[in-house]
């Protein structure tokens, strides 16, 4: 038992972790138009301001700055602004000296920094049935990238960030006949899930597709009601092919990867898969992401981390505690790294809190 993670399912990676000399953090960043929804994303202060959140989160990574805005992404909630999960991630890849890259899977805004770019589209809007215009392209230069990244480290740990990736989640888990309605999380403490719904099925009309009575596989999801990332991210992990444990650093988003990953190769072991994210995602008591991966694979496991922000007097982190934010830019899995890798919960709350402030 480590302080700050439950574990539901094996703990066995924990201990691997702690011996692991060269794992590395691969940040996966893209757009989909569906952010433009009114009322859908919280991840920007305003729809808008949604597509530069990933080229954003991205550059605070790498540069400990944004140059693609004015100013760093945020929730804005009261009088105290909820700041971006990337900045927890950079804080712990940093104390636990993690090794990370950035992967580009169709960003509208692009960020000024070096990064792996997998396609020159960025996702549509799911409603017109063609959310995403060339998922083989991603998911095939994604192979490449994770089976080339498993053969230089012993282990990925994959993060992603996008805006309104719940819903483009939903889309998929539906797509792929899961029974996902009203059990994804999001990034605000109303869950809007009658929107959610009510776009994923306009998109699954104007695609053509009806999931109880059409084989639909995990790339055409993605072509009518996902997003990039759902194909980068499924691709990096089928590229590595079981060869080394992989940690999903997400929630919702991640579930929707193993369901693709299914779709494609049924047989996948899924015992050196393990979800890592926070315990605002965990605990969402508007969404059900232990009952969604129960339904893919009963063996996947599921890491919860508590950064104790209830303890923190950063008054921007205590607002994760009221359904804010909750998770993105694979905070959950970069803070779940750190602290299996010996990083005191305390330790690692007060670098987060230097790096937000």
């Amino acid at each position: 038992m480590i302080d700050g993670i439950t574990t539901y399912g094996s703990e066995e990676l924990m201990e691997y972790l702690a011996k692991v000399i060269d794992p590395v953090f691969v940040c996966t960043i893209g757009t989909t138009e569906t952010s433009l929804i009114p009322g859908l994303s919280g991840a920007g202060a305003s729809p808008e301001l949604t597509e530069y959140t990933p080229a954003a989160d991205a550059e605070i990574m790498v540069l400990g700055h944004v140059e693609c805005m004015d100013e760093i992404p945020q929730t804005v909630v009261g009088k105290a602004a909820a700041p971006t999960p990337s900045m927890l991630t950079k804080a712990s890849l940093e104390i636990a000296d993690i090794p990370f890259t950035i992967v580009d899977a169709g960003c509208k805004i692009k960020p000024s920094i070096e990064c792996n770019r997998l396609g020159n589209e960025y996702g549509r809007d799911i409603r017109t049935g063609k959310g995403v215009l060339n998922p083989l392209e991603i998911y095939e230069n994604a192979r490449e990238l994770g089976a080339e990244l498993a053969r230089r480290h012993p282990m990925l740990i994959i993060g992603e960030s996008i805006a309104a990736g719940t819903t483009t989640a939903l889309g998929v888990l539906r797509a792929l006949n899961y029974d996902a309605n009203e059990k994804v999380s999001g990034s605000m403490p109303h869950n809007p899930h009658d929107l959610k719904t009510k776009v994923v099925d306009e998109g699954l009309k104007n695609a053509g597709l009806n999931p109880e009575t059409d084989n639909i596989d995990g790339l055409q999801a993605i072509g009518a009601v996902g997003d990039p990332i759902l194909a980068a991210v499924s691709g990096l992990v089928l590229g590595a092919d079981g060869q080394i444990p992989i940690i999903l650093a997400g929630g919702t988003q991640m579930a929707a990867v193993c369901a693709v990953v299914k779709s494609i190769k049924p047989s996948f072991d899924f015992s050196r898969i393990n979800l890592a994210t926070t315990v605002f995602v965990v605990g969402d008591e508007t969404a059900d992401l232990l009952g969604l991966l129960k339904q893919i694979d009963e063996d996947i496991t599921l890491h919860s981390v508590d950064p104790k922000f209830d303890e923190s007097e950063h008054e921007g982190l205590r607002n994760y505690l009221d359904g804010f934010v909750k998770e993105g830019a694979g905070a959950g899995g970069a803070m779940f790294t750190a602290l299996a890798r010996g990083v005191p919960v305390e330790k690692l709350r007060r670098k987060i809190e230097k790096t937000c402030s």
